[in-house]
């Protein structure tokens, strides 16, 4: 029997035992980061201490009310409202149309799963599926069914291949999907196309395949809190409870066991009224709680979480400041992260739909594969649209006066314009795309030395420079 062999038959059964060992393990200083081992490459995981993580995650989601929050806000401002798209190229763009409302896609509801997944586990595994008629259907496959990422010997992040884990522990082989490749798909000789992955990854360190959890850096901040609330209503609930020391003289053993069970039986109840007499006592012993520091303790570990989450404290019901200027202040690197995280998003969605394009290409003639595809989402910024307009009124006129008189050219005026809005752009692109959409005479009047290629919305043809 063979190595591999071997290793497929028993893969599961040492993994179960890897984990149960480390399940063991007291946590210490040293330890206290899930998977601190690294596996074959120094910047991947060992598989078990990567799926250990990834089902953590998961049932952190499930019942961890923050870890549930931390996911879902992510969602909320990446996807907000809804991922909308927009294409000119009208036989493109009715058919993307299709594709996005049609019954086994639904991808106004996909969106939000898809950007919980993302986070939750920091890997997104999509199937696409292709028919005859070249319409596409995309499945999400959780990370714990991928058990390897197969790429090209010179470059590990042209992916080649994914092997599933077995379907069952009997099983010997898991499924193998190839990697989605532009270049060779093309359709079989039954009209229809070969199933095939896509693999989107956040928070992947340079050189690795896998991405990771957003929950990664808290899951044992989150069990702790967890705990400590769990110690905190364990200890409030006893806060009132007290004992009964019943002092007095018995002739016997036997008489005070009596007595004793008597009591345990039938113990005075809240507002009872004893009556004894002068050779039985009674008096209460109280729990004594110093709890008088419980608020910090607990504090500290919520610190732990929104900084290990990258979220103010104020977005986990934690106040902050009695102000809304520094509760906005204090949420700005949040939303240029959560920016960050959109702009990857869209940029995904834009990969998975020029798939679903070039399928449906090969079949509908009418479809072009170089047609130009919009997304937008939701906007994140927190500020206050209606301030900045105003505000905005109120310099236009100094910076114009600033170029009537030669003092500033157009590149520098966009410059300021946008740096007082908060955004950084390529001032010289949006000045090139002035130029080419700008009348003869007017702002950007020089004129372009080079008409770009676009597409025919009715044919699909190319046309511009050296176009007809």
């Amino acid at each position: 029997m063979n190595s591999g062999l071997i290793e497929r038959l028993f893969r599961r059964s040492i993994n179960e035992r890897v984990r149960a060992a480390l399940s063991t393990y007291p946590e210490t200083d040293a330890t206290f980061t899930i998977g601190s081992r690294l596996g074959d490459s120094p910047t991947e995981r060992y598989a078990p201490d990567r799926e250990e993580l990834l089902r953590q995650a998961l049932e952190a989601w499930r019942v961890n009310p923050l870890a549930r929050r931390i996911v879902g806000l992510t969602s909320q401002y990446v996807v907000g409202g809804g991922i909308s798209f927009s294409c000119a190229h009208e036989p493109t763009s009715a058919f993307l149309r299709a594709f996005w409302q049609h019954p086994l896609n639904r991808m106004p509801v996909r969106v939000y799963e898809w950007c919980d997944e993302l986070t939750r586990s920091g890997n997104l595994f999509l199937l696409l599926s292709t028919d005859a008629a070249g319409m596409s259907y995309l499945r999400a496959v959780p990370a714990l069914r991928v058990r390897a990422i197969q790429s090209r010997e010179n470059d590990i992040d042209q992916e080649t291949a994914y092997e599933m884990q077995p379907a069952s522990a009997e099983g010997l082989e898991g499924a193998r999907w190839p990697a989605y490749d532009a270049n060779r798909d093309q359709q079989r000789e039954d009209g229809g196309f070969e199933t095939v992955m896509l693999h989107f990854a956040v928070n992947r360190a340079v050189g690795a395949q896998w991405g990771e959890s957003d929950l990664a850096p808290v899951l044992r901040w989150l069990s702790r809190y967890a705990a400590w609330l769990e110690d905190r209503a364990r200890l409030n609930h006893f806060r009132n409870a007290f004992l009964y020391i019943v002092r007095a003289r018995f002739a016997s053993e036997a008489e005070r066991r009596a007595r004793q069970s008597g009591l345990n039986a039938a113990p005075p109840s809240p507002g009872s009224i004893l009556v004894t007499d002068e050779n039985e006592t009674w008096d209460t012993l109280h729990p004594r709680l110093e709890s008088d520091e419980s608020g910090q303790d607990g504090l500290a570990l919520k610190k732990m979480l929104a900084a290990g989450a990258g979220i103010p404290l104020h977005f986990l019901a934690e106040p902050e400041s009695a102000t809304r200027t520094t509760a906005e202040a204090a949420g700005g690197p949040t939303y240029r992260h959560f920016e960050q995280r959109q702009r990857y998003f869209l940029w995904l969605l834009g990969d998975v739909l020029r798939a679903v394009v070039n399928r449906r290409s090969a079949v509908d003639r009418r479809v072009s594969r170089r047609a130009e595809i919009q997304l937008s989402g939701a906007d994140i910024s927190a500020r206050d649209n209606m301030a900045l307009a105003m505000a905005a009124s109120n310099i236009m006129p100094a910076l114009g006066s600033l170029r009537e008189h030669g003092l500033v050219d157009d590149a520098e005026l966009l410059r300021l314009f946008y740096r007082f809005c908060g955004e950084s752009v390529d001032v010289e692109e949006m000045l090139a795309r002035g130029r080419q959409t700008a009348p003869a005479t007017g702002f950007g009047s020089k004129a372009a030395s080079a008409q770009p290629i676009k597409v025919d919305p009715a044919s699909g043809e190319e046309k511009g420079a050296g176009h007809e």
